[in-house]
């Protein structure tokens, strides 16, 4: 079984939940095991706000938007957030040391690296400006579930 599907969203605080919410439908529809669910958009929901917040720009044309694709293909849930901001220098630390706990920021893409089984934070190859930040997750699935890999 697989499912995909992408979004070209405004870099706008309502399409945060639009994209979590197409998530968590596809991933019931498709029966995955509703903790699992939660975690992955849990995770897109931080990476969303930090496209919506950081990613513009930069890029010609593309400042106002992001783009968030999910791959659900066999046992693995894989997503991707790109967005055309200023990207990530080579040795940017975001994301690799825990926020101090009373950090109001800086809390994104911790929690992410928590809820994902594998998690990728770069720049856009090519020098064409933005972050993409993609990650993972083995699925579980329901028992009654209508779409279960074979």
């Amino acid at each position: 079984m697989s499912i995909w599907w992408s979004l070209h969203l405004r870099r706008e605080a309502a399409s945060v939940p639009l994209a979590r919410r197409l998530l968590l439908g596809t991933m019931e529809t498709a029966g995955v095991d509703p903790d699992i669910s939660y975690d992955l958009s849990v995770a897109l929901t931080e990476a969303c706000a930090n496209a919506v917040e950081h990613g513009g720009g930069t890029a010609s044309g593309g400042a106002g938007a992001y783009r968030v694709t999910a791959y659900l293909d066999g046992e693995m849930c894989r997503i991707e957030v790109t967005d055309s901001g200023p990207g990530f220098a080579p040795a940017d630390p975001r994301g690799t040391r825990a926020p101090h706990e009373d950090a109001e920021h800086g809390r994104g893409l911790h929690l992410i690296r928590q809820l994902a089984d594998h998690v990728h934070i770069a720049s856009r190859p090519g020098g064409r400006g933005g972050a993409v930040v993609s990650f993972d997750k083995i699925l579980k699935w329901r028992e009654d579930a209508p779409l279960v890999a074979v």
